[in-house]
């Protein structure tokens, strides 16, 4: 028996200030599926992430996009967070004068659409730490202020384990990470790992992967899937990189008649 299929994107088009970024996009993830969407500089993945999560300055100009079979786009970012989607930054933001712990009590309100007990969220969290191996002293310091690269990837991945989502999307996780700092944030997602919760995970290098196992690895290039294989797929690119994929999809175009 299969897993519930959770998101369904069908010709997504998006543009960014006029400009269009997304041409056509398919995909699907199920609930226990890790999908990871590598490509070139400009290829669209943030878009991908961003438009996903509802961000204004993303424009979907064509296409659907169904969570759990509902149409996500008409519904604002708090309320795509509170259906289960939660976005891991690439650049994640510092909030001075906030704590880890008041920011992650006032993120589990916002989502689950009411207050949370303080004896409640206490055990919450205090778990998810031991479970992340996470310092308790982590939780008193201001949201990312001061951190290292991999301190704020660790926070967003402590706030994916408080959140429980059902569909989480990792942008460029490993951006700017040493390989420590990579494999304890590997580490962490991995610990949240759950039946029910698919993961798409956008990343430019297969050395992420080699922590975090895909099921599927797809190509994203000028906007559109190009390519989907399992986790070979991530292999080939890191031994060919990404020509050979672009030239053989160019052949496939000129073929059809068809415009990139």
């Amino acid at each position: 028996m299969s897993n519930e299929l959770l998101l369904d994107i069908k010709g997504l088009t998006v543009a960014v200030e006029g400009k269009q970024i997304l041409n056509g996009l398919d995909l699907q993830v199920a609930q226990g599926e890790v999908h990871a969407i590598m490509g070139p500089n400009g290829s669209g993945k943030s878009t991908l992430a961003n438009s996903l999560m509802g961000h204004p300055r993303y424009q979907v100009t064509g296409g659907e996009v169904r969570f759990l079979g509902e149409d996500i786009l008409p519904l604002s970012t708090d309320e795509r967070a509170r259906r289960g989607i939660f976005l891991a930054f690439q650049y994640p933001t510092s909030i001075p004068g906030v704590t880890m712990v008041n920011f992650l009590r006032q993120a589990m309100k916002a989502v689950r659409g009411q207050d949370v007990p303080v004896r409640e969220f206490r055990e919450k969290l205090l778990s998810t730490m031991k479970m992340l191996k996470v310092d308790e002293q982590f939780a008193r310091r201001y949201v990312n202020e001061g951190f290292s690269g991999g301190e704020k990837k660790r926070a967003e991945v402590l706030q994916m384990g408080i959140l429980e989502p059902k569909l989480a999307i990792l942008d460029e996780t490993d951006s700017g990470l040493d390989i420590d700092a990579l494999r304890t944030v590997a580490e962490g997602v991995n610990a949240l790992m759950r039946p029910e919760l698919g993961v798409v995970l956008i990343t430019h290098y297969q050395r992420l992967l080699n922590y975090i196992k895909p099921q599927f690895v797809h190509i994203l290039y000028q906007g559109r899937m190009i390519e989907s294989g399992g986790p070979e797929l991530a292999l080939e690119l890191e031994k060919s990189g990404y020509d050979p994929i672009i030239e053989k999809y160019g052949k496939v175009l000129a073929a059809t008649g068809e415009r990139a």
